[in-house]
């Protein structure tokens, strides 16, 4: 536990800014109007948004929970093992953690390298990268059955595949950047030899007691109950960091004669992160292809929280803002940061390696802004020959 002298620099800093921002949402919106958004935001995030956000999580923890339970993890990781070590210089094992935690969240991958039985596959240079690794696939399963889900038929179903190949895309740029800053690290060079691995990876796989219909049953169970856990981990994100965001990004409910309307209803705001986008959109247009300013609050929002990021997609939908392009590019760059600056110091501590987490952090953002620009180019070309 840290200590810090009870009233700092920092604290007037904090005081100075929720003064400027209170009073300037005040002064726009009027104070009571203000708290009235803000709360109604709140909670019809938290109704419309969270709780559909955990039932899919109970559907798909329950049905990553069979996968695991029946061995089809294990044949997608043989299928998967023989292009790990050429592409990301990195044995076969670590596809286990790529699938973990695209079945379950980023901190996935760090109770995997705890384990002595796994991380005996790795040089020492190759564990600190585990944390972009996994990140790169954090909640992926949930993100891409959530963005499935928001279309009336299958028209999101390609976009999301898409997505999910610029996530490979992205944690491939990554790790690759990373392992120079590991390697550099731990002194490794060409000539520095390594012990090999003892036996194969993963020829077996454990199961629970009891029959197959036994099994199951306990595995959905639990698979569900891990999804309940994750749906309540996202509702601070969401409620608090997405909130913002919102009042950031919509305006009033209607402008009349050049004046804005605010009725103190939930999603309206102050329209600054469109104004601010509005400058970026030479840049942003091109490489992700965003017809709309306000788009940019997805990526902006995946990297403190790709759960609190996912309840602006349907209020985007709703509003024209994004379509199939942006679908594809919300995936790949929901899944590839996954809320990673909330997580990156923390994981990397796990591993006995902070030093290593503003090299992580700057590999990972590089690796999410390529998976954004991949996506929407691969987007693009197939969109040209169908």
């Amino acid at each position: 536990m840290r200590t810090k002298k009870a009233v700092s620099k920092e604290t007037w800093v904090f005081l100075l800014l929720i003064i400027i921002s209170f009073t300037y949402l005040g002064n726009v919106m009027g104070v009571g109007i203000m708290f009235n958004v803000i709360m109604k935001t709140a909670h019809a995030l938290l109704i419309d948004t969270v709780f559909f956000i955990m039932a899919i999580a109970v559907l798909a923890g329950a049905f990553a929970a069979l996968l695991s339970e029946f061995g089809v993890v294990a044949l997608i990781n043989k299928i998967i093992s023989p292009v790990m070590n050429p592409i990301y210089d990195l044995p076969g094992a670590a596809s286990i953690g790529a699938i973990t935690t695209y079945l379950s969240d980023n901190p996935a991958i760090i109770s995997l390298s705890k384990d002595k039985g796994f991380s005996q596959y790795f040089k020492n240079y190759q564990i600190p990268a585990l944390t972009n690794l996994g990140t790169a696939f954090g909640m992926g399963l949930i993100l891409s059955t959530y963005m499935i889900s928001l279309g009336n038929g299958t028209e999101f179903f390609i976009p999301v595949i898409i997505g999910n190949l610029g996530a490979v895309i992205g944690s491939v740029i990554s790790v690759r950047i990373m392992m120079r800053f590991t390697k550099k690290y731990y002194n490794v060079t060409k000539d520095t030899k390594f012990d090999e691995p003892p036996i194969d990876f993963n020829k077996v796989r454990t199961i629970r007691s009891g029959n197959a219909l036994e099994r199951s049953i306990e595995a959905a169970l639990e698979g569900g109950k891990n999804g309940v856990e994750m749906g309540l981990a996202i509702i601070p994100g969401v409620l608090f960091i997405c909130t913002i965001v919102m009042v950031l990004t919509f305006g009033p409910s209607e402008t009349i004669n050049g004046v804005a309307v605010y009725k103190g209803v939930a999603f309206e705001g102050v329209n600054i992160l469109p104004k601010l986008g509005g400058i970026l959109k030479p840049v942003i247009k091109p490489l992700f292809g965003f017809q709309n300013v306000e788009a940019i609050a997805f990526p902006i929002t995946s990297l403190g929280s790709v759960g609190a990021a996912l309840a602006l997609v349907a209020k985007f939908l709703k509003e024209g803002i994004i379509g199939a392009n942006e679908i594809a590019v919300f995936t790949a760059m929901g899944m590839t940061w996954s809320g990673y600056l909330s997580t990156h110091v923390g994981m990397m501590d796990a591993l006995g390696v902070r030093k290593l987490a503003n090299k992580a952090i700057l590999s990972h953002t590089i690796g999410g802004l390529g998976a954004g620009i991949a996506s929407h180019y691969i987007f693009v070309f197939i969109s040209s020959i169908s």
